[in-house]
């Protein structure tokens, strides 16, 4: 959380930024705008107040036989791009194939949270999330990610019906082509 000197600061910002693309921070409705924004923000970017151990604690595993392959998907995400500061969304999907152990479902999803809430772009996300299963679980992963980015759809050329498809995939979901089958069968 930022201090106190640091949010006066940021609120500061916040007023010179309406002011500069011409409004009036006397009008009625702005006067709370500066605060508002910057405790969204403690929200909206709360992944960086998140460790990268911390991150690997939220994965917790059981021992459990499942040897076939489990997909979580449908994982619902709102990040930050850090080129235009405009909001990207989408879902997540995530596959992996157990050794011996599994993770809990809302785990992964509390993962993709951690790291959407950071300035982001799409293909960082998706190798973030597929590196810290890799590393603290399988070698067999894969991440999937569908995204919608409002600095291509209000801005720019202006795309509103198009979607960013990124992919990561690693051990058998990348070497054997049924695995890689059986993946992308089962997030349509």
């Amino acid at each position: 959380m930022m201090d106190h000197l640091t949010r006066d600061i940021m609120e500061s910002g916040i007023v010179d930024a309406i002011e500069y693309i011409g409004d009036d921070m006397e009008r009625d409705g702005l006067g709370q705008t500066p605060g508002r924004v910057v405790r969204s923000w403690d929200e909206l970017y709360s992944g960086y107040r998140v460790t990268d151990e911390e991150i690997r604690r939220v994965l917790a595993w059981f021992e459990d036989p499942t040897d076939e392959m489990v997909i979580v998907k449908g994982i619902g995400f709102y990040s930050t791009c850090e080129h235009h500061m405009l909001p990207f969304f989408g879902t997540v999907a995530i596959g992996y194939i157990p050794n011996g152990r599994i993770i809990g479902v809302s785990k992964l999803a509390r993962l993709v949270e951690v790291f959407a809430r950071r300035l982001q772009v799409q293909e960082r996300l998706t190798r973030d999330i597929a590196t810290v299963i890799r590393e603290a679980f399988w070698e067999d992963v894969a991440v999937q990610i569908t995204g919608q980015h409002l600095c291509m759809m209000a801005r720019g050329v202006r795309q509103t019906a198009s979607e960013m498809v990124t992919t990561q995939l690693s051990g058998d979901f990348k070497c054997d082509p049924q695995t890689r089958s059986e993946f992308l069968e089962g997030i349509k």
